[in-house]
């Protein structure tokens, strides 16, 4: 009998990451239960990371616990976000979250949009 592949981590967090998300839930003006990631279409290069606050998880959003923080992922960007690494970054000029993404293909100059494919589940 062959056993099941286990099932691979959508998204990872940095350390630095999860700190700003802690920071962001504890400072939110109602309670959240965490932060939802999506893809939409848009931009330039075709597509957009999306954040948005959770108050209610959907039961149908894969969840990703890390560091004391909660993340869920859209069901229809899954696909879009496997093996993806979530930091947080601040330099001179900015400061935000930034996507590892193994599926992006390119982005485009300004960096707020990106081209991806769908993750290939048989080498996932």
């Amino acid at each position: 009998m062959s056993q099941a592949r286990p099932k691979p981590q959508v998204l990872t967090l940095t350390e630095a990451a999860a700190e700003r998300l802690r920071e962001i839930m504890e400072n939110a003006d109602k309670p959240i239960a965490g932060l939802k990631i999506g893809v939409k279409k848009g931009g330039c290069a075709g597509m957009e990371y999306t954040m948005d606050y959770v108050e209610e998880p959907n039961p149908s959003d894969d969840k990703v616990e890390q560091d004391g923080v909660t993340v869920f992922i859209d069901p229809s960007a899954v696909l879009f976000l496997l093996g993806t690494r979530m930091d947080y970054k601040i330099d001179k000029l900015q400061s935000g979250f930034v996507f590892e993404n193994p599926n992006q293909v390119s982005a485009c100059g300004c960096g707020e949009s990106v081209e991806l494919r769908p993750a290939d589940l048989q080498t996932a």
